[in-house]
């Protein structure tokens, strides 16, 4: 029986314990930097199945499993959850008030946590490593900690998945190259004199200005950036003055830029600077530009994408799908940078009702997707562990 099989048996026998694993996750989620509960009880049960996990500083662990060697193939999955108030009225709902697991990252860590315990069942012949990453929700991430503990330290290749509710429970999407988007955030503060609206040629009128900038400034990015990366700035929040008949002395405006090319991301600041200096310029305002950079786009490996792939169709030759590009962000970007991997988007859509979406409230992930999630992998440990001397050479 290959490994991938064996996985599925082990899934198949620790259904019940695994489901109760999401459950308890589910009904006590934490915030991005704050996984303490979560990382204790991830740790327990890895060390109840015989296993010893790494627990990196503050929130976070990791788990090797098979031989000691410097080739390894790891999978990573995020634990964090949002600052929103469940009403999904499952049974096990969140029990914290203002936090709820509405991305779906209590499933990914269920499925990396089972896939631990399953595979130290298996005799393996290569290294395998699972990391449990803290923070993925806020800037700056866990990602980049966890790569400067050593998370990535004798990893060869890297995988991970993301729920997908707009995707039926069996489908897995994917796609070679920018799966993602890289996200940043900018503002933009503005002062001038401010004034009596009567007189505005006796003032630098602020909220005109913020106003051009709004207009413009996406406009513009359209015809500097070529519109095959996917490029898109918009606005979020706008605030200046308070009274109707008065031009205010500052505002500020605050948005997100996302692209899916890496070039285009690593030359967008000085860009948007020059282009907003020229926007403003007629306007007699002053200006400070403050730009957050987020995380670069997921750019999933040709190769690993395939290996993948092979990986879902040995689960079911039905099961693969072309998944969209999205303008999301996530910082599984981070690990893209050092090694080579991909990221899927798994089917949690019951395939009843409506299609819900991530970052809701009411978002409820079909359960059955975590038996998919975790024979997924189990075939792709399978499929790398054939064929890893031919990915290494590559």
């Amino acid at each position: 029986m290959d490994i991938g099989a064996q996985v599925a048996s082990w899934m198949d026998r620790h259904h019940d314990e695994v489901i109760g694993w999401r459950r308890h996750l589910h009904s006590h989620p934490e915030l991005s930097h704050m996984e303490y509960r979560t990382t204790e009880f991830l740790a327990s049960v890895l060390k109840s199945h015989g296993l010893e996990p790494h627990l990196f500083p503050g929130t976070g662990l990791m788990v090797d499993i098979g031989p000691a060697s410097d080739s390894r193939l790891a999978f990573r999955a995020d634990m964090d959850a949002l600052p929103l108030v469940e009403s999904t009225g499952l049974d096990f709902a969140s029990e914290t008030t203002g936090v709820a697991h509405s991305c779906g990252h209590d499933v990914h860590t269920v499925i990396a946590l089972a896939l631990a315990c399953a595979l130290n069942s298996v005799q393996l012949d290569i290294g395998i490593r699972v990391i449990f990453q803290p923070a993925e929700e806020v800037m700056t991430g866990g990602a980049t900690d966890l790569i400067s503990f050593g998370a990535l330290q004798g990893v060869d290749a890297i995988y991970a998945i993301h729920v997908e509710p707009k995707l039926k429970v069996g489908k897995v999407g994917i796609r070679a190259g920018a799966i993602t988007s890289a996200s940043d955030v900018i503002e933009i503060r503005v002062k001038g004199e401010g004034g009596h609206s009567a007189r505005p040629h006796l003032a630098a009128d602020v909220v005109y200005a913020l106003s051009k900038l709004v207009v413009d400034l996406p406009g513009l990015l359209s015809r500097r950036v070529d519109p095959r990366t996917g490029t898109v700035l918009v606005f979020g929040t706008i605030n200046a003055g308070y009274a109707p008949n008065a031009i205010p002395d500052s505002g500020v405006v605050s948005g997100t830029l996302r692209t899916a090319d890496i070039g285009t991301w690593r030359e967008m600041r000085p860009l948007v600077a020059e282009l907003v200096e020229q926007v403003l310029a007629p306007t007699g305002v002053k200006h400070e530009l403050i730009y957050n950079p987020g995380v670069p786009p997921v750019l999933n490996d040709d190769v690993a994408t395939a290996l993948l792939a092979s990986a879902a169709r040995d689960v079911d030759q039905q099961a693969v799908v072309q998944a969209p590009q999205s303008s999301g962000g996530e910082d599984f970007s981070w690990y893209l940078e050092h090694v080579p991997g991909s990221m899927a988007r798994l089917g949690c859509w019951s395939g009843q009702g409506p299609k819900q979406d991530l970052h809701q409230s009411d978002l409820v992930v079909d359960e059955r997707a975590i038996g998919v999630g975790v024979r997924l992998f189990g075939s792709l440990v399978q499929q790398y562990s054939s064929r890893s001397e031919a990915f290494l050479k590559h």
